[in-house]
């Protein structure tokens, strides 16, 4: 018996780092998954891990930013499994960076779409085949930047502190249909998203992120999917509304810096998803 067997899942951003691992491990938890990206090549890998893992996945192409792709992707799930019991809104990027008067409305507007519009897309599009069902979970990707000052760029920070609340507002809104809405504030996570882009790649990226948080270790995405499992299962049946913090003790102790690793180096310009270059 799997923790989320007979369940269908839906994840966004699912071709690598968290959104990959959290697919992996609903499938070896009986889960069937839809999963949802932009890369092709990194979805059909990982749909052939969930099915070594002995689950059933299938890949949609998705750009969480367009309407039409994400309700593809429910639309994918409804058709080929039946059901729709849990959606991970968990598509992401870095967005803008730089300092606000040196950031573009476009780079502005990008980011959202696909950090906050992206979220309001899923649930709007998942919560009806769920309120038929009475019965559902939906997850969204927040961050402790979305809680803390300082803990991102700006546009993203913004972005995920309001998944933060659009998670706590659409909750109540939904909970007499027995569907539950929470999200995941991540800390320093050593994914593609991060790592693909300094210097040294995932081995600097671990020694560094692992002095910016009282727990000695960098994070890892099955940290986060850990989380996800937990929300997706009928464990948290009674948990909705809220922001589950994964971030080492980040928010409880801020940065400890005390090893010889130097702080990763600036950036501008826009970051985009993990397989694309920062423009």
């Amino acid at each position: 018996m799997g923790r989320l067997d007979k369940k269908v899942a839906v994840i966004t951003g699912a071709a690598s780092g968290i959104g990959a691992a959290t697919a992996v491990r609903f499938a070896k938890e009986g889960a069937s998954v839809v999963v949802a990206d932009l890369n092709a090549e990194g979805g059909n890998a990982v749909v052939a891990r969930c099915a070594a893992a002995g689950g059933h996945a299938c890949f949609q192409r998705t750009d969480v930013s367009q309407e039409a792709d994400v309700k593809a992707a429910i639309d994918r799930a409804l058709t080929e499994y039946g059901r729709v019991d849990v959606l991970f809104n968990n598509a992401g990027l870095g967005g803008a960076i730089g300092p606000i008067d040196e950031t573009s409305v476009e780079d502005w507007d990008k980011t959202q779409a696909v950090l906050l519009r992206a979220v309001f897309l899923g649930m709007k599009h998942a919560i009806p085949a769920m309120r038929t069902q009475q019965s559902g979970s939906i997850i969204s990707t927040a961050s402790v930047a979305g809680v803390r000052g300082g803990a991102g760029p700006h546009s993203y920070s913004a972005a995920k502190a309001a998944v933060i609340n659009l998670t706590r507002s659409v909750a109540i809104e939904v909970a007499p249909h027995n569907i539950r809405v929470n999200c995941i504030c991540p800390g320093g996570i050593n994914t593609p998203l991060i790592h693909n882009r300094i210097p040294g790649g995932e081995e600097v990226a671990a020694q560094f992120m692992a002095q910016i948080q009282p727990w000695p270790r960098a994070g890892v995405p099955d940290d986060i999917a850990n989380m996800a499992l937990f929300l997706a299962s009928d464990e948290s049946n009674f948990v909705t509304g809220a922001a589950m913090i994964v971030d080492g003790g980040f928010t409880a102790g801020g940065s400890t810096l005390q090893g010889q690793v130097r702080p990763l180096p600036p950036m501008m310009g826009f970051s985009g998803p993990s397989f694309e270059s920062v423009t």
